[in-house]
C-alpha cells in the first residue's frame, strides 16, 4: 500500500488540521464542518491526479475545437456515516460526476473499553471495476474502515481502492497496510503516533462528528 501524509510537506491542510485541533477553534461547529469539507476538496484534486483521463473536443464560443481532458475513471465516493458526511462532501465538489456510496459504522460498546464494530446500513451503486474513494476523518484502529471496506466489496469488486482520512494513527496505518489490496492507496493528513485506552487518536482532536454536529446521547 502507498501512503500519502500531507504533513511530510508543506501545503494549506497543515493549516486547516491546526484549526481542527485547536480548542478553541474548533468549538465553531460551522469552522470545524467548513474545514473539513475543505480538506475534502484538497484531498479529491490530489487524487485526481492519479485517476486515468480521456480528450475529448469541446467547441468554444470562437466555434473553434479545443482538445480537453476528461475523467475516464468511472469514480465511486463512499464514507462512513455520521462525521464523514462533511469531508465526503468535499471530494464531491471537485469529483462531481462521481457515484456515491454510504455506509453506517459505529462503535458498540460492551464495557467502558470494550467495544464492537457494526454496520447497520450500506447504500451504494455497483463497484466492478471502479474507482473507490472510501473517506473518514477519523482512522483509529482501522476497523472501521476495514469492516466498511468489506461490506462495500458486497456490491463488486473495485478496479483500483483510495482511503483517505484528515488523522490516522500510526496503528491503523500498519493494520491498514496489512488488510487492504497491495495497490491501495493511503491518504492522510497527518500521522499520530499512538492511540489511548478508549481507541482516540493522540493527540487527535477528539470526537469529529460531535465536533461537526453536536455532542450525541
Amino acid at each position: 500500500m502507498i501512503v500519502h501524509n500531507f504533513a511530510e510537506g508543506h501545503s494549506l491542510v497543515n493549516q486547516y488540521l491546526a484549526e481542527m485541533r485547536d480548542i478553541n477553534v474548533q468549538a465553531d461547529r460551522l469552522r470545524f464542518r467548513r474545514n473539513l469539507e475543505r480538506l475534502g476538496e484538497i484531498f479529491a484534486y490530489e487524487i485526481s491526479k492519479t485517476l486515468n483521463y480521456e480528450t475529448r473536443a469541446v467547441t468554444t464560443p470562437l466555434q473553434v475545437d479545443a482538445d480537453c481532458e476528461f475523467i475516464s475513471d468511472p469514480v465511486v465516493l463512499a464514507t462512513i456515516f455520521r462525521a464523514g458526511v462533511p469531508f465526503h462532501q468535499g471530494f464531491l465538489r471537485y469529483l462531481d460526476n462521481a457515484e456515491n456510496a454510504f455506509v453506517s459504522a459505529y462503535r458498540k460498546y460492551k464495557e467502558k473499553e470494550n467495544f464492537d464494530i457494526c454496520i447497520e446500513y450500506l447504500a451504494s451503486p455497483g463497484l466492478d471495476g471502479k474507482t473507490l474513494i472510501l473517506c473518514d476523518p477519523m482512522l483509529a484502529t482501522g476497523a472501521s474502515m476495514e469492516l466498511s471496506y468489506r461490506a462495500l466489496l458486497t456490491k463488486g469488486t473495485p478496479g483500483k481502492v483510495h482511503i483517505a482520512s484528515v488523522i490516522a494513527s500510526q496503528k491503523a496505518v500498519d493494520y491498514m497496510q496489512q488488510v487492504m489490496p497491495a495497490d491501495a492507496e493511503l491518504w492522510v493528513g497527518v500521522v499520530d503516533p499512538v492511540i489511548n485506552d478508549h481507541s482516540y487518536i493522540v493527540p487527535g482532536l477528539g470526537d469529529a462528528g460531535d465536533l461537526a454536529y453536536g455532542i450525541k446521547e
